[in-house]
Order: structure tokens, then sequence, then C-alpha cells
């Protein structure tokens, strides 16, 4: 699982004008099963965006297609983690350490 952390490198407005096309690629993601949760991150200085079901390699591609990436608006930190434990409903992308 990911947790991709995006930040704004940019004036808000600047976010702003690419916004429509950024909620465009997360409900391509949600729909690909791909995303799991998202928000604005309190100040709004970035977001966070839950995503599993993917490599790496996957996941920074999918970073790169950002609206916001592409506009130069954002930065992305990008944190894999290993999420044996979850709720009920993330059950099925819970995963499993190699033992």
């Amino acid at each position: 699982m990911f947790v991709m952390e995006l930040t704004y490198t940019a004036p808000i407005e600047a976010v702003e004008e690419e916004l429509d096309a950024h909620i465009a690629w997360l409900d391509r993601y949600y729909a690909s099963g791909v995303f799991l949760a998202s928000g604005r991150k309190v100040p709004r200085d970035g977001g966070i965006i839950l995503a599993a079901g993917v490599s790496r390699g996957e996941v920074e591609r999918i970073a790169e297609e950002d609206p916001f990436t592409v506009a130069g608006v954002c930065e992305y930190r990008i944190t894999e983690f290993i999420a044996t434990k979850t709720s009920s409903d993330l059950a099925p992308v819970r995963e499993h350490l190699a033992t």
C-alpha cells in the first residue's frame, strides 16, 4: 500500500485552476480500484491519497499523470508500507509479511 503525499508548489489559485482535471484523474483511479481514500491536508498545503494493488513503479507513473504534476503545481512524496492490520472494510487490501 502507498501513501501518496502531495505538497503544493504554487499559489492556491494555480492549484484551483487544475482542480477539475485533478478530480477527473482521481475518479479514474477510484474506478479502477487503485485509490482507496484521498483528501486535502489541514492546513491546505497539499493532499493525501491512499493507493493499493499496484507496484511502486506504477504508483510513481500514476503520480506523474496527475494534472497537478503536469501543471507543475505540486510535488509528490510516496511512502510504501505493508498494511497488515486494517478495518474490515479494507480487508481486501490487507497484506501479509513475508516469512
